[in-house]
C-alpha cells in the first residue's frame, strides 16, 4: 500500500546513489551496529527493501518484533550461534536436529563447547557460560515433538532457539511459548515451490540487532529475488500447509497397515504425541511423516527407486512430494552412534507430502513398497504394469 502498488516491488539494485554524504555515513554507522538504515541503504549487502518487507511479514506471522533473513537456513543458524558466542562458549543441544545443524555444532568450527541433552536434562546440563539452548520440534527426521515451554522453563535465563521449520508459523509459534528465537529454513514451506534457498530468524529487538550486525560483517543477507518469492509464498502458506497436512494423515494411517512397514512416525498417530502437544503447542500434526521399512537400507533404497510420482530428493515443504533417506543423505554427516540414539535408522524414510491427489500418492508409495522383493532390473516395467492395473481398478 505504501508503495502505491498492489504487488510488492522487487528491488534488485546492488548500490544506491549517495547525494548527501553525511546522511549516508550516518546510515552506514547504524547498519554496522545492527540497526535499520537511516535513510539510504548504501549497498545491497547491508540492506535491501525487498528483504526488509519479507522480514516484517514473517515477524508478524511469528508474533515477533523483528525477523532477520539470511542466504540459507545454515547461514541463519550459524549467525544465531555466533551471536550467542558473544555471551558464552557453551551450548546445550537436543537431538535429533537437522543433520547440518548437528554437524555444525559437533564440528567445533565456531569454537563452541556443546553438551547434548535429552529434553528433560536441560537444567542439569547448564553451565555459567551456557549461551544458548538449541532444539527442533517437530524434529528432523523422526517427527518427535518436544515441549518448548518445558525446555524454556528449564533453561531459565538462557535463551532458547527453536528450529520450527517443519511446523511453520501456521501450526506453531515458539516465541509465544517463551523461546527467544524461532528459526526457519525458509527454503522449505515458507517458499513452498522448491525454487529459493533462504533462512530466517524471528526474535526480539536486541537479538535482531546482533544478528544483523553479524550479517553485515559476513555478507549472509538473502538475495532480493529470494525475498520476493518468499514474501509471495507467505500468501498461500496456510492453504498449502493445511492441504498437505490432510494428505499426510491419510498416508500415515495407511502405511501403518502395510506389511513392508515396521514403524510409522507422524505426530497425528496414536502414541506419537505422548506429551499431548497437539492442540496445546501445535495446532496440527504437519505435512511430514517418516517410516521404517523392513530390511533396512537395502529395502529403503529400493523404495526410492520404485516411486514415480514422489521425487527422491532432499528438502521438504514444496508443492510436490519428496522422499529421502536421512541416514544416507541429510543426516549422513551425523556420527553413526548419534544417529542410532535418536532413531535415525538405516531403514528410515522421510516423506514431505505435497499437494498432489492423495490417492495418486498412495498408489505411488504402496506400489514402491510392494516391489521391494522384485528384481530391480525389471522395476520400471513392473511398476508401470502395476500402476496401470491400479488405474483400471480405480
Amino acid at each position: 500500500m505504501q508503495e502505491g502498488v498492489h504487488a510488492p516491488p522487487l528491488d534488485l539494485s546492488s548500490t544506491y546513489p549517495l547525494q548527501d554524504l553525511g546522511e549516508a555515513t550516518a546510515s552506514l554507522d547504524a547498519m554496522a551496529h545492527g540497526c535499520h538504515p537511516e535513510g539510504n541503504p548504501i549497498y545491497a549487502r547491508l540492506h535491501n527493501p525487498t528483504v526488509d518487507r519479507f522480514e516484517r511479514a514473517l515477524a508478524g506471522l511469528e508474533g515477533a518484533s523483528e525477523a532477520v533473513a539470511f542466504s540459507s537456513g545454515m547461514a541463519a543458524i550459524t549467525a544465531s550461534l555466533m551471536a550467542a558466542r558473544e555471551r558464552g562458549g557453551h551450548v546445550v543441544a537436543i537431538r535429533p536436529l537437522y543433520g547440518g545443524t548437528d554437524h555444525l555444532l559437533s564440528s567445533g568450527l565456531l569454537g563452541l563447547d556443546v553438551t547434548w541433552a535429552k529434553p528433560g536434562q536441560v537444567a542439569e546440563s547448564l553451565r555459567p557460560d551456557t549461551a544458548l539452548v538449541v532444539m527442533e520440534t517437530p524434529a528432523n527426521p523422526t517427527l518427535e515433538l518436544m515441549d518448548i515451554a518445558a525446555v524454556v522453563e528449564q533453561a531459565g535465563a538462557v535463551p532458547v532457539l527453536v528450529d520450527s521449520t517443519f511446523a511453520t508459523p501456521v501450526l506453531q509459534r515458539p516465541l509465544e511459548l517463551g523461546a527467544t528465537f524461532s528459526l526457519h529454513s525458509a527454503t522449505k514451506f515458507l517458499g513452498g515451490h522448491g525454487d529459493v534457498v533462504a533462512g530466517v530468524v524471528a526474535t526480539n529487538d536486541e537479538w535482531a540487532c546482533a544478528l544483523r550486525r553479524i550479517r553485515v560483517a559476513t555478507g549472509g543477507i538473502l538475495h532480493p529475488l529470494g525475498a520476493y518469492l518468499l514474501h509471495r509464498g507467505l500468501q498461500t502458506l496456510p492453504v498449502r500447509v493445511k492441504a498437505a497436512q490432510k494428505s499426510a494423515r491419510v498416508l500415515a494411517e495407511r502405511l501403518l497397515d502395510h506389511p513392508a512397514v515396521e514403524k510409522v512416525m507422524f505426530p497425528g498417530l496414536p502414541g506419537c504425541d505422548p506429551h499431548q502437544l497437539l492442540g496445546r503447542q501445535m495446532s496440527g500434526p504437519g505435512a511430514l511423516l517418516a517410516f521404517e521399512v523392513n530390511g533396512g537400507r537395502q529395502e529403503a533404497a529400493k523404495v526410492l527407486q520404485g516411486v514415480r510420482l514422489m521425487t527422491p530428493a532432499v528438502s521438504l515443504g514444496s508443492v510436490d512430494s519428496l522422499i529421502q533417506h536421512p541416514a544416507g543423505l541429510t543426516h549422513h554427516v551425523v556420527a553413526p552412534e548419534a544417529r542410532a540414539t535418536c532413531g535415525v535408522s538405516e531403514g528410515l524414510l522421510r516423506i514431505s507430502v505435497g499437494l498432489e491427489n492423495v490417492e495418486d500418492l498412495w498408489a505411488d508409495i504402496s506400489v514402491a513398497l510392494d516391489l521391494g522383493d522384485i528384481d530391480r532390473l525389471d522395476v520400471d516395467e513392473l511398476a508401470d504394469a502395476e500402476r496401470a492395473e491400479l488405474a483400471t481398478v480405480a
